[in-house]
């Protein structure tokens, strides 16, 4: 008898861990003997001689030899071995430049050091005072995300740094509490995201979430298929009706932050397979759709960072997880379903799964009125026409909502394009059968339409939406140096921060 496999999945693995940060101290002479191997040194100022830079000698030699001015380490970084045997990485991140310019330039200054698979890395900030005060949370947070060894299957993997060593700034300050609680929550975002699908089905991803509750402390309530189905919540029961085993959800999680203030409901769509359903993909668009569960895993990362850092919030987060897979008994063309909220909908196209889902877990979510609601959801193929997968875009409420969404983009370098959504747009989704159409077939403007669907389904609460287009970005974007890049989890904590502080 053939011997069955057993899963690999686990978020409770050293390798997700995030290093441990220690003081440095010492010239780098002696760094060897700490175990010291490999360094990232970070300038804020240009090199010259006569600097307290490890290894300058080296650095400036090697600009030299290459015919290059000191400004060019704020576009990518010079490499080089020191005198004592260390692999150092140089970089100049200008305090002046903008956070996804210093991040990018970070990423950038780390691939050469990591390529090597250290355990320990030395980062060391130089110059005034004030400059490394301003650069050392984006250096951190940079090599936290990208030490840590993401899952993989083969059968070699390296495990990712244990020990940074940090020079140029106190270990124990608390202003890094924010960049760990951060990297942390995008580390389980991109690590949920890269489980093959065999792995992470709705089921199995269930018994992780509860894992998580029990450890943090959250609260926990789950709508199996059944329920939601005595519930009337025919929107999210279409699209999983057609995958065997029925393991499909939408789960409660709450964060009560001490204190709190406001309520916030976080809502993740969680495809964690998408065939297309009776629409099915070709081959080459269905390849990588185990990772149309990543608006779920980004809302999990933020509330896995809220909660680490005590916000003054009641977060609830509700998880809409399920498969769209093709079978006799999967939804298709012109079924007309009753959502949860009592709306009629019309199907038009079986590969729009992710607004149905969406829709009955908005409307559970609004249900308990909720100061703000943010949607997460790898949504539409149009959002990634519109902007590629170097931004991703977002729909609000309210202008001031979608002005905020997009200064704190800009403020912690995860870039987002506020989209309009007026009301003239709905006749394109009247249907003669429903009270509305789920999509049209030509899938023109889709991304609005999409979001203009949506907010049937909000309650009119204050609601933001973000479409994905930026989940994965080959070789990296800003900080993250992997393709899939946890995008919207820095964006999410730091937006709820900054929308108690500006009180809208």
């Amino acid at each position: 008898m053939m011997a069955t496999t057993r899963p690999h999945l686990s978020l409770n693995s050293r390798q997700q861990q995030l290093a441990q940060l220690k003081p440095l101290a010492g010239p780098d002479s002696g760094w060897r003997r700490q175990g010291i191997r490999h360094a990232l040194v970070v300038l804020t100022e240009a090199p010259v001689a006569g600097q307290a830079v490890p290894g300058l000698d080296t650095l400036l030699a090697t600009l030299r030899r290459r015919g290059e001015a000191p400004a060019s380490l704020q576009t990518g970084p010079v490499v080089g071995v020191s005198a004592e045997g260390l692999l150092l990485s140089w970089v100049w991140v200008n305090p002046s430049r903008t956070r996804f310019e210093q991040q990018s330039a970070l990423c950038k200054a780390l691939k050469p050091l990591l390529e090597e698979h250290p355990q320990t890395l030395a980062l060391v900030l130089t110059g005034a005072a004030a400059a490394r005060a301003a650069v050392a949370g984006p250096a951190l947070h940079a090599a936290w995300l990208n030490g840590v060894a993401l899952p993989t299957r083969k059968s070699a993997g390296k495990a990712g740094i244990q020990t940074i060593f940090l020079q140029g700034a106190a270990p124990g300050d608390a202003r890094f509490e924010a960049a760990r609680a951060v990297a942390e929550g995008n580390t389980l975002a991109r690590t949920l995201t890269l489980f093959p699908p065999n792995e992470l089905t709705p089921g199995r991803y269930r018994q992780q979430i509860r894992l998580l509750a029990r450890e943090r402390g959250w609260r926990l309530a789950e709508y199996p298929l059944a329920r939601l189905k005595s519930m009337g919540a025919g929107a999210f029961v279409a699209v999983a009706q057609g995958s065997d085993p029925a393991d499909a959800a939408i789960v409660h999680l709450q964060y009560r932050g001490a204190r709190a203030r406001k309520r916030v409901a976080l809502v993740g769509k969680g495809i964690c397979f998408d065939t297309g359903g009776h629409n099915l993909k070709p081959a080459k668009y269905m390849y990588g759709m185990h990772e149309d569960m990543n608006g779920s895993a980004v809302a999990l990362g933020i509330l896995s960072a809220a909660s680490r850092l005590r916000l003054p919030l009641v977060v609830d987060c509700w998880l809409a997880l399920a498969q769209n897979h093709i079978s006799p008994q999967a939804y298709k063309q012109n079924d007309v379903v009753t959502a949860l909220n009592g709306t009629t909908i019309e199907v038009v196209h079986t590969d729009a799964e992710g607004r149905m889902v969406l829709a009955d877990t908005l409307t559970l979510a609004a249900r308990q009125q909720p100061d703000l609601m943010v949607d997460f959801a790898t949504l539409t193929g149009s959002m990634h026409t519109a902007l590629g997968s170097r931004f991703s875009g977002i729909f609000a409420s309210s202008t001031p909502l979608a002005q905020l969404a997009v200064a704190v983009g800009d403020a912690v370098g995860e870039r987002v394009v506020a989209f309009p959504s007026p009301a003239d747009y709905d006749p394109q989704l009247d249907s003669k059968v429903a009270d509305v159409k789920q999509c049209t077939p030509d899938g023109t403007a889709d991304h609005i339409l999409a979001a203009r669907f949506l907010s049937r389904f909000t309650a009119e609460r204050p609601w933001v939406h973000m479409d994905l287009s930026a989940s994965s970005n080959e070789g990296g974007l800003g900080a993250v140096g992997s393709d899939v890049t946890g995008f919207g989890v820095n964006w999410g904590v730091h937006f709820l921060d900054s929308w108690l502080e500006n009180k809208l």
